[in-house]
């Protein structure tokens, strides 16, 4: 190929891909759904909306993550390669179906799913989240162990003796529980988050991995984010200036740790704890529901 031709044909390339990313900003900010650009790609095979893969359109959408992403596509029989503009009718009819589907379901609520390994700050960022995003519903848990100070029934926690708890679990009105740290057992009532789902009111769990792998099971449309620390050694330095277990209970709690971090690929969505503020609206974020006319999450309170 001739120099200058090699030259125009990288100029075409790079606004190709630039055109492609104002499609999927525009996606990701709401201004356009999916359904539409997929639709635009089919009536305008130049366009930039034809050549860009469906991977990265539906990588675009809120709650879908890379593993998600995949699992879509499979089930749509899309390769990861395809592009939008080379779709088969078939294909093209199982994908607009399915988007349609997705977009027909905003006005619901979602239900986000916090977890992560010990001292990564769950805590904090679900606290910040209850201070600064008051419309944001955090369920409370019911735990068998004993208050501590401050801390209200029905506020933080309900609080259960182990007859009670094995109540719950007897009537099926647990979504999910643990025994948490070889001691007490935690769990989400059932019948609050299903109500809040019902009303078109996003709900926010902070829970354990065990946890979570019992929500997946049970909701699978839950949303699953695993919340990271910047570093192994800032997690260390976090647990240690804690000075609230004893040396050997850290060191198991750091053991736990590393067998968590390993679970990080089971998550919808990652997201890294370097800036309480900044992970919290990533978070809030993943709780809003993609669609102009969906309802802003609902309120309440507390984490495990």
């Amino acid at each position: 190929m001739p120099e200058v031709d090699r030259a125009a044909a990288s100029r075409a390339a790079v606004a190709a891909r630039r055109a492609r990313a104002v499609v999927k900003d525009a996606v990701r900010s709401g201004e356009r759904s999916a359904l539409e650009v997929a639709e635009q790609a089919w009536g305008a095979p130049d366009g930039p909306e034809a050549g860009m893969r469906v991977a990265e359109l539906l990588g675009t959408l809120r709650g879908l993550g890379p593993r998600r992403v995949d699992a879509a596509l499979e089930m749509l029989g899309i390769s990861p390669v395809k592009r939008l503009g080379g779709l088969g009718h078939r294909q093209r009819t199982r994908l607009r179906a399915w988007l349609r589907a997705r977009e027909a379901g905003a006005g619901r609520g979602r239900l986000v799913v916090l977890a992560g390994p010990t001292a990564v700050g769950k805590g904090t960022v679900s606290g910040y989240i209850r201070q600064h995003h008051p419309d944001v519903l955090l369920s409370i848990s019911a735990t068998t162990r004993a208050p501590r100070p401050g801390e209200q029934n029905g506020v933080h926690y309900y609080f259960v003796d182990d007859a009670g708890f094995d109540a719950l679990i007897e009537r099926g009105e647990l979504l999910e529980w643990a025994v948490v740290h070889n001691a007490s057992r935690y769990g989400t009532p059932k019948p609050p988050v299903e109500a809040a789902l019902a009303a078109g009111r996003s709900v926010l769990l902070e829970i354990d991995l065990a946890g979570a792998r019992q929500v997946r099971a049970a909701m699978p449309d839950a949303v699953l984010v695993f919340l990271l620390p910047p570093s192994w050694e800032e997690l260390v330095r976090r647990l240690l200036g804690r000075g609230t277990e004893s040396p050997e209970e850290q060191a198991r709690r750091l053991e736990t740790a590393r067998v968590e971090l390993a679970a990080q690929d089971e998550f919808d969505e990652l997201v890294v704890n370097d800036d309480v503020r900044r992970a919290a609206q990533e978070v809030v974020d993943l709780l809003i529901v993609p669609s102009g006319g969906a309802r802003p999450p609902g309120r309440a309170g507390s984490a495990r």
